[in-house]
């Protein structure tokens, strides 16, 4: 099943619950700009190439869109079509001022040069520049770009109107970016853990974690919760991953990737294991922090953990998600568990807007509150209407795009 479709199916769920008729969920599901350009770049070795970038404006009824910027080679605008939905979702249930947009390029960032991929990002925004910027659409960093990715944005964008950090967010901190937005999406993946424990009576310490990914999100979502007392029993990357029931050493996970290229392959200290062993692993909370569409209907039945978190976008298909919620396993899903970024690309653009930088701890401090409330929200309309929290967070985010649509008037 293609992401879009996965992406409708949650929405149609919370559009029937908040009994929306046709011709509105047809105006908020219907993108307000999607363009397509051609990127021609001479290439290290002398020849052009040529590659195809994305950008998709979903919804700016709450605010400026807000979306990530993407390198990877299966990049199409499908896929960015079905993820600039889910910005405009997410931005709504943690209640930023924001829209949704997504964007990308169809290309394998690992097998080019630094100075490819600038020529590459800099043609990029000649090409769409008078598209986006701080008060119509926000770029941030996604799969396959960083913070010198967000770098060049800005400084491109800069030759076409002037000083403009709040163009990009995701930038380094030493060039108008924010310290913790490195951390934020790991970080809110974390907090949110410790309070859905909370909310299911679960003692915190102890409890036995396994996380599908050590990417930026995996890593930092794995050291919050070490340092708070959970048992980081499993951990994977794409090659594989390691199992140790007492719990394996983060710290030395961390050295280890540090020096090995960012891989886990041939890590001593647990047993090793593969990635669906790990998914099917008796543990207390599955945390998918990787690719999506990992849970299936094929093997949703094999999932022991009775607390699932979703780290990655759409990690569980909705046939998977119809199964472990026949299970009774509580699901806190993508629009809200990975959060922490938007929000914190939402400091950077408010500090940015006021040439003013906050430092981490109250970062820390504000995001902590924010997903804190977003999660309140979320799990009270989860049990007053005894529906999922994946239904509970569409609905809150739906609705609150839907009265915005309306107060804003239609012309």
């Amino acid at each position: 099943m293609r992401s879009s479709e996965a992406s409708r199916i949650y929405f149609d769920r919370a559009a029937d619950q908040l009994d929306l008729s046709d011709n509105m969920r047809r105006l908020l599901l219907t993108a307000k700009r999607e363009v397509q350009v051609q990127i021609p770049v001479e290439m290290d070795s002398g020849d052009v190439a040529t590659f195809i970038g994305y950008r998709v404006q979903h919804n700016s009824a709450r605010g400026p869109m807000k979306g990530g910027l993407r390198y990877h080679p299966q990049v199409d605008l499908e896929e960015v079509r079905s993820l600039a939905a889910l910005m405009t979702w997410k931005t709504a249930v943690v209640n930023i001022p924001y829209g949704g947009a997504k964007g990308g390029i169809s290309l394998d960032p690992s097998k080019m040069s630094p100075r490819e991929l600038e020529r590459i990002t800099r043609r990029f925004v000649d090409a769409i520049h008078d598209l986006f910027g701080p008060d119509v659409d926000i770029p941030a960093p996604d799969m396959g770009t960083t913070p010198d990715v967000m770098a060049w944005i800005m400084n491109q964008y800069g030759k076409y109107h002037g000083f403009s950090p709040a163009c990009v967010t995701g930038k380094p901190v030493e060039y108008h970016g924010i310290p913790g937005r490195d951390e934020a999406t790991g970080r809110g993946v974390g907090s949110l853990t410790l309070k859905l424990l909370s909310r299911l009576g679960r003692k915190i310490a102890g409890t036995s974690v396994a996380i599908q990914g050590f990417g930026n999100v995996g890593s930092h979502t794995a050291k919050f919760l070490h340092d708070a007392e959970c048992r980081i029993v499993a951990i994977s990357d794409a090659f594989g991953g390691f199992h140790r029931t007492e719990g394996l050493d983060v710290l030395e996970l961390f050295r280890y990737s540090n020096s090995h290229s960012g891989r886990l392959e041939g890590f001593s200290g647990g047993d090793h294991m593969t990635n669906a062993e790990l998914l099917a692993l008796d543990c207390d909370v599955l945390i998918p922090a990787a690719l999506g569409g990992v849970l299936t209907q094929e093997n949703a039945r094999a999932v022991r953990a009775p607390i699932i978190v979703e780290a990655a976008n759409a990690p569980i298909q909705p046939e998977a998600d119809l199964i472990l919620d026949e299970l009774g396993i509580v699901v806190l899903p993508d629009i809200l568990a990975n959060a922490g970024g938007v929000t914190a690309s939402w400091f950077e653009w408010v500090q940015n807007r006021q040439y003013y930088q906050w430092g981490i701890n109250r970062v820390r401090q504000e995001l902590d509150r924010i997903l804190g409330e977003a999660f309140e929200q979320v799990w009270q309309l989860s049990t007053s209407r005894k529906v999922t929290p994946r239904t509970a967070a569409y609905m809150l985010g739906v609705g609150r795009v839907g009265r915005a649509t309306v107060l804003g008037g239609i012309q």
